[in-house]
C-alpha cells in the first residue's frame, strides 16, 4: 500500500498508522497531525466497510454441554459464519488489542465477570458499536465517508497542522 512517509522509517511508520487506528476505533476520536490523520482515515474506513458487509453474519447452532450437576443440556449459541469470521481475523491482525477499563467502584471479581465475553474489546466494538450505527447511515443512501476531519490550527512549537479525526 502506498502511503506517506510521515518522517519515519517503515517499521516505525507503520506502528504509529496502527496506533493511531486503534486510538480512533476505541476512543471514536483523536487528535493528530493531518498528514497523519489522512493515513489514518483511510485505513479506518476499510476496516470498518469490512466490518459492516460481516457484522450480522451468524446463525444459531445448538449444542450440547453439561452443568454444574453433570447433565448433558442443550444449549442455542450464536455463532459466526465463515466470512465473517475471517473478516474478524483480518480486523484482529492489524488492530492492537486495547484491555478495557476497571470502573472506579469495580473490585476484580466483577472486572473479570464483565470482561470475561469481550477477548478482543476494540474488534467487539467495531462489530457491536459501530458497524450497526454505520450501517444504518448506508441505508440513508450514502456510501462510505465514516469519518470527519476537523481542522485546528497549527501547532506550537513545529506549526504542523492539528486535526481532530472522529468517526461520525
Amino acid at each position: 500500500m502506498a502511503n506517506r512517509k510521515l518522517g519515519r522509517s517503515v517499521d516505525q511508520r507503520a506502528a504509529i498508522l496502527r496506533n493511531l487506528t486503534t486510538a480512533l476505533i476505541w476512543n471514536g476520536k483523536i487528535v493528530t497531525t493531518e498528514a497523519r490523520a489522512k493515513e489514518v482515515r483511510s485505513i479506518a474506513e476499510k476496516l470498518i466497510t469490512l466490518a459492516v458487509k460481516e457484522y450480522n453474519n451468524t446463525e444459531t447452532v445448538e449444542k450440547e454441554t453439561r452443568n454444574e450437576k453433570s447433565q448433558v443440556v442443550k444449549v442455542e449459541k450464536k455463532v459466526d459464519k465463515p466470512s465473517k469470521l475471517a473478516a474478524r481475523r483480518q480486523i484482529m491482525s492489524y488492530l492492537y488489542d486495547v484491555p478495557e477499563q476497571k470502573a472506579k467502584d469495580e473490585n476484580k471479581v466483577e472486572y473479570k465477570k464483565r470482561t470475561a465475553e469481550r477477548t478482543h474489546p476494540v474488534v467487539e466494538k467495531l462489530f457491536q458499536d459501530i458497524a450497526p450505527r454505520v450501517d444504518k447511515r448506508i441505508g440513508e443512501g450514502k456510501k462510505g465517508g465514516y469519518t470527519r476531519m476537523y481542522k485546528l490550527g497549527p501547532r506550537r512549537g513545529d506549526a504542523a497542522e492539528m486535526v481532530v479525526l472522529e468517526i461520525i
